[in-house]
């Protein structure tokens, strides 16, 4: 007799375990097809449901996977077109010159409504010059580049500047701007980060090959205006200087990017404020083939005659790259006179200068009350310059005996690292340099010779701490302004460009 022992409790349930296992894989086998389309009719209810439902759940998964939809172009006027509206194409071939000009038609009828916007889209619009009206607001959406073409035979010719005698580069006519202004009021240019660009490059080469008859034109030109705003742009590639408001008052310039090739790319400056009265240029980056931001009132007799000043002009919160020239300069042309500016919270980085100050005999005028503020130099030939003897003149009737007047300039918080020489001022016998002040000034050199802060004919002082030790030209003083040493080396130079 075989007796037969029953397997014990855990046997029982693992074996009911793999028998309900058998039983559920052979219900999936014989049934696939239902379930597949069971399962697929309920992924499609859910998401047709969600489709209108609130944006929630699915609806927020499937948005995270999809492309975000195009930015809504702000109404900033009671009227508003798009350069398609006058047969605009924006396929970078066809040319929209006409396009431009029937909107700026269009808006100068709407001036007593508050002005107009024209809104560029997304594209490459190529463009020959046009002109802006007053009450506008010209828009660029993101993605929207605006392109000059680069013939110059489609760039009108204007007279010389009237304060400059002649075109900068050759006597007579100039070329013009690809975005021109004249006696405007209410001007903006602004966007979402579109682009305007002059297609220098072509410029650049001809000027090189001497192959242009006349003075390049600025990408940019707004001339004896008012209310004057720019913003939220790219500026690239202009044949010349790049933005330039001529005689204009109250013009303000904040989050612009403004680039060109460092080398190679001539005359390119910035931003060039010429006979300008109050004037903001803020929260911006530059890097350019020459000055990042150049303040101008005129050249030599031309510009004495012409007489307007540019004064009252706040510059802060820029960044600036320029190995050709300087980061911010004052002159050349200077001869209408430069007074009020401040310029703070300035970086330079990988430049050949840092802010200089630049004149000659001939020019006559002034500069003024100038004050630097919290200034950064990194990686820099050559930090803070003053110089006297820039000998570039119009043709020979300036006046030998023009000596500009320079007094009233002062530095402090200047730091830096990797600088050459952190201080050349230059004056000379005919061009003293009065009350020039310095404090609060650390600059790591890279240059171990003895005369790196260099003087000459520099009346001024030192307050408190400086360092590399300054020259001894200077009167010293504590950090609380008791005199120290008064100095009685006025006129001595230490000047060597040699390094």
């Amino acid at each position: 007799m075989v007796e037969t022992v029953a397997p014990p409790n855990g046997d029982h349930h693992h074996h009911h375990r793999r028998r309900w296992i058998h039983s559920a894989v052979a219900f999936l086998s014989a049934h696939k097809t239902l379930l597949i389309a069971f399962w697929t009719v309920f992924l499609f209810t859910v998401f047709y449901w969600q489709r209108d439902a609130a944006p929630r759940g699915l609806l927020i998964l499937r948005r995270a996977f999809a492309s975000p939809p195009p930015r809504q172009l702000p109404k900033l006027r009671p009227v508003s077109f798009n350069l398609t509206d006058f047969g605009g194409v924006g396929d970078g071939s066809t040319l929209n010159t006409a396009a431009f000009e029937r909107a700026m038609s269009a808006i100068s009828k709407l001036g007593k409504k508050g002005g107009g916007q024209l809104n560029v889209p997304p594209g490459n619009w190529l463009t020959a010059p046009f002109n802006l009206t007053s009450h506008m607001t010209l828009f660029l959406a993101e993605g929207a580049v605006i392109i000059g073409i680069d013939d110059e035979k489609y760039w009108p010719l204007m007279p010389p500047l009237p304060s400059y005698g002649y075109g900068r580069e050759h006597p007579g006519p100039r070329y013009g701007s690809l975005i021109h202004g004249q006696n405007l009021k209410d001007v903006v240019i602004t966007g979402h980060n579109g682009t305007i660009n002059g297609q220098g490059q072509t410029w650049w080469k001809k000027y090189r090959r001497k192959l242009l008859n006349h003075t390049r034109g600025p990408l940019v030109q707004i001339m004896w205006s008012s209310d004057i705003v720019i913003s939220n742009v790219t500026l690239l590639d202009s044949p010349f200087w790049t933005l330039h408001p001529y005689d204009c008052k109250n013009v303000t310039i904040k989050h612009v990017t403004i680039l060109a090739p460092i080398f190679g790319a001539p005359n390119t400056d910035g931003i060039d404020p010429d006979s300008c009265e109050d004037v903001v240029i803020e929260d911006c980056y530059i890097s350019v083939g020459d000055d990042g931001i150049a303040i101008k009132s005129g050249w030599d007799q031309y510009g004495t005659a012409y007489g307007r000043p540019s004064k009252n002009i706040l510059i802060r919160n820029l960044v600036i790259r320029s190995m050709v020239s300087a980061g911010i300069s004052i002159g050349s042309e200077m001869s209408g006179g430069v007074s009020n500016v401040t310029v703070e919270n300035l970086h330079v980085w990988n430049s050949r200068r840092g802010v200089r100050i630049k004149t000659a005999l001939g020019r006559g005028g002034y500069i003024r009350n100038i004050v630097y503020r919290n200034l950064t130099f990194d990686n820099v030939r050559v930090g803070i310059v003053i110089k006297t003897d820039y000998n570039e003149h119009p043709d020979k009737g300036f006046d030998p005996k023009a000596a500009p007047i320079i007094e009233g300039v002062s530095y402090t918080t200047v730091h830096g690292q990797g600088v050459r020489v952190p201080v050349r001022i230059h004056g000379s016998e005919e061009i003293p340099l009065r009350n020039i002040t310095f404090r609060d000034v650390s600059v790591g050199i890279t240059y171990k010779k003895k005369h790196i802060f260099q003087c000459a004919f520099v009346w001024g002082s030192v307050v408190g701490s400086v360092f590399p030790p300054p020259c001894d030209n200077l009167d010293r003083y504590d950090e609380i302004g008791r005199l120290v040493k008064r100095s009685a080396f006025r006129n001595i130079s230490d000047i060597d460009y040699d390094f």
